[in-house]
């Protein structure tokens, strides 16, 4: 059965729309055909079923791999040039590579990795030419690691094809849209998450390499972008750059966030300059859609990751863990039963992350199972704790973690960073006048910025080690 492969996409569409523009990568044009014809040139080479792990930076050509991958039956895996060589040796063992591409830029980092890899036997392909199917795995993305070796999280076409309509029908990308594609491509969100959707209807995708906050204010109004997707930390730096009041940002219809709950005041602060943020919620292991907040309610429920995206059913299960399933859902991690069976269990995907529900079905997430602490008998969710400090017109960035206390057990230590002095008192008064005493932190520390993952998520685990 091939109904559910990708390699259909491109084909398709080079064939209604070949002179259309598929790619704007520093002001050079890839067009649907040219796409296409690159990929089928690329998928001549690849046998069904070998990884190909790839240490590049976005662009055109890497897409083009994608593509070749998803007519070959070949699984791309896409490594982030930001890990040390040890790390991306680990990967390549891991995953059992037979190609391993390296951009020139990235050539030195590429060489100390493989002179590092065991070369472990690759994963066999078939036959060349033999045609995708569903349950093939497409994208094998290794997880962020934080505790324990990083574990490589296989997407078939299905979960691809599933994610990718359901996004449409929540909150899509229409033909004539122009998205501002910002995340890397070694991360999930960075091709399902509008790219692969807005090559599947035609749309043009502006390509950038990395983000730069200032770069993306001057290509939403040079190019007129209609839509972007980014994790909180992209639209906080952005607004906080000194050209956000002055950019046109008339183009923008509309801007997904995920990757983490995004503070209130920043949302508002958006939807001043009359930009709509449509708040959702994804983990690599759904693909990574999951939960989503209709435009329409964007503002009326302020704060929520939404309700689940159309063929995502979810349900939450001890500890208000958050559990998912669907065909978006992905068959397990690569070579690891131990890891798969811990996190698939009846039929669900066990996320981690903890959520309420309101009573019209809203999800709100409040952070990761491991992340709450309880203090004095009570949970206390980081999450909702730093969006109160958000709202002080000072702080730039927050993040709270539970420290031992004799007395309480556990207490919250929170962690700002300031664009002018702030008293520590005035903070924790603001916490004091918002929420319960137990989720008061106990103790404010000033630091210059948060360790921050490739994505942009807060590494809590460093932040004790951060100088205050």
């Amino acid at each position: 059965m091939t109904t559910h492969t990708l390699d259909h996409w491109i084909r398709d569409r080079a064939r209604t729309t070949p002179g259309r523009a598929a790619i704007d990568y520093g002001g050079e044009i890839t067009t649907y055909a040219e796409l296409d014809a690159r990929s089928d040139e690329l998928a001549r080479d690849l046998a069904h079923g070998e990884v190909v792990s790839t240490l590049t930076g976005n662009s055109p050509e890497h897409v083009a791999l994608f593509f070749a991958c998803a007519k070959a039956g070949a699984i791309l895996h896409p490594i982030s040039w930001r890990l040390a060589p040890a790390e991306i040796a680990f990967q390549l063992d891991d995953a059992g590579s037979s190609r391993f591409v390296v951009e020139d830029e990235h050539r030195a980092l590429g060489d100390a990795a493989r002179a590092l890899a065991a070369g472990s036997d690759p994963v066999p392909g078939s036959d060349p030419g033999q045609a995708p199917r569903d349950d093939d795995g497409l994208l094998l993305i290794y997880t962020s690691g934080t505790t324990g070796k990083p574990k490589g999280a296989l997407l078939t076409h299905a979960n691809c094809f599933w994610t990718n309509l359901s996004f449409d029908l929540a909150t899509g990308v229409g033909a004539d849209d122009v998205v501002l594609a910002c995340l890397p491509q070694f991360h999930c969100g960075g091709w399902n998450v509008q790219p692969l959707l807005a090559w599947w209807k035609g749309a043009t995708v502006v390509i950038e390499r990395a983000f730069d906050a200032g770069r993306a204010l001057r290509l939403i109004e040079e190019k007129r972008v209609t839509t972007m997707m980014g994790v909180p930390a992209n639209y906080l730096f952005i607004a906080q750059d000194p050209a956000f009041a002055a950019t046109d940002l008339s183009s923008l219809r509309r801007c997904v966030v995920g990757g983490a709950p995004m503070p209130v005041p920043l949302l508002e602060q958006w939807r001043e300059r009359g930009v709509e943020i449509v708040q959702g919620y994804g983990l690599t292991e759904a693909a990574p859609n999951v939960l989503c907040l209709p435009p329409e309610d964007a503002m009326r429920k302020l704060g929520s990751a939404g309700k689940p995206y159309p063929y995502v059913e979810v349900d939450v299960g001890e500890g208000n863990e958050l559990l998912v399933r669907g065909p978006n859902v992905f068959p397990g991690y690569w070579r690891n039963p131990e890891a798969t069976a811990e996190t698939l269990r009846d039929g669900w995907l066990h996320t981690g992350d903890v959520v309420e529900r309101d009573e019209e079905g809203y999800f709100f997430v409040r952070g990761r199972l491991k992340e709450m602490f309880i203090s004095g008998g009570e949970n206390v969710y980081p999450a909702e704790v730093e969006s109160v400090l958000h709202e002080h017109p000072h702080v730039r960035d927050a993040a709270v973690v539970g420290v031992p206390d004799e007395r309480w057990g556990e207490v919250g230590a929170a962690y700002v960073v300031l664009d002018a002095p702030v008293a520590e008192e005035e903070l924790l008064e603001l916490c004091r006048a918002r929420l319960a005493r137990f989720k008061v932190p106990k103790s404010v520390h000033v630091v210059d910025e948060l360790p921050r993952n490739s994505l942009g998520k807060i590494q809590k685990s460093e932040l004790g080690r951060v100088p205050a």
